[in-house]
């Protein structure tokens, strides 16, 4: 049975769906963020008259964009606040977090979320969350015949897929490697895939069934492919994709990989870690005073401007 794996690393939790020895799917939390389904104390700050919307401001006066505020509530009131969609950074701007007014009447949090429900680990299979992060930093997912390519925009995640095969045996082969990697980068919110064109109508529906069951159990909406090969999928959207993460915080999430591999070296000494000069900065004192607590072992940063952003090397090396 497929079971979720966690591991709580230094600034970033991780979950893998996993089945055996193969990932199916991957979620990514960071400490301190609003997450969907988490609960929150706040205040409503503004709330046009006669208006069912408005914005909280929570404790840590973060905002917090509320729909179907009940009716008699008043600007300056305090209120519960349960998480529908976290905050998502684009280019340019941040898409507040979004709410609604708890009450005792409201479900409590599922208990299949990964984080809750998923057991955990001290360290995630070996290799296994490396491949999860090279291929969402790449945006590139290859499978047999061709490869998928991802790019993040602020309308909508599109994914291009290329390849040497013929359009049929391409939309074909690429049909449950797109389904996985949906899954694998936690992907939501509108989703556009350009097919190769397809110029007959049976090989259009033949793409459409292939895709209905290589998203079966996926919750989702999606349209038939067009003359052009497009089709579009929108999903359920509860926070940032291990994709947008790479997009609008790139170099926070190589500094959390960085932070890992440093946590995974064993042997006796102290901790070299070389990064580039970029990521120094984003190496907060509390993380690498955290990893110190858990290998036991001083740290020191040294860092390289040879090095790309997400190539930091660790190493034991010798106390001075």
């Amino acid at each position: 049975m497929p079971e979720w794996l966690v591991e709580h690393g230094i600034g970033e939790s991780r979950a893998l769906l996993v089945d055996g020895g193969e990932v199916l799917a991957a979620k990514l939390r960071w400490p301190g963020q609003l997450h969907a389904g988490a609960t929150c104390s706040a205040k409503l700050v503004s709330k046009p008259a006669g208006a069912r919307r408005g914005v909280a401001v929570d404790e840590a006066r973060r905002e917090i964009l509320l729909d179907r505020i009940p009716p008699g509530t008043a600007e300056g009131q305090a209120l519960t606040i349960r998480i529908s969609r976290a905050a998502i950074a684009e280019r340019g701007r941040l898409k507040r977090a979004q709410g609604r007014v708890a009450n005792p009447a409201d479900e409590p949090q599922p208990l299949d979320d990964a984080f809750s429900a998923g057991k955990e680990v001290h360290h995630l299979p070996a290799g296994s969350w490396e491949d999860v992060w090279q291929a969402a930093s790449s945006g590139q997912v290859d499978f047999a015949g061709g490869s998928l390519l991802f790019s993040v925009t602020p309308a909508m995640t599109v994914i291009d897929i290329d390849g040497d095969l013929s359009p049929r045996e391409l939309a074909l082969a690429a049909a449950r490697p797109l389904a996985h990697a949906l899954r694998l980068f936690d992907l939501g919110g509108s989703i556009g895939i350009d097919f190769p064109t397809l110029e007959a109508k049976a090989d259009r529906k033949m793409i459409d069934a292939a895709l209905e069951d290589a998203l079966t159990g996926w919750p989702h909406e999606r349209t038939a492919m067009n003359g052009f090969g497009f089709v579009q999928i929108v999903a359920r959207l509860e926070g940032p994709s291990l994709l947008h993460r790479m997009a609008s915080s790139r170099v926070g999430m190589a500094a959390r990989i960085a932070l890992r591999r440093a946590e995974m070296v064993e042997g006796p000494g102290i901790t070299l870690l070389t990064v580039h000069p970029a990521l120094k900065a984003k190496l907060k004192p509390e993380w690498l005073a955290e990893l110190e607590r858990r290998t036991g072992r001083g740290v020191r940063v040294e860092t390289d401007p040879g090095l790309a952003i997400e190539a930091a090397q660790a190493q034991i090396v010798p106390h001075d």
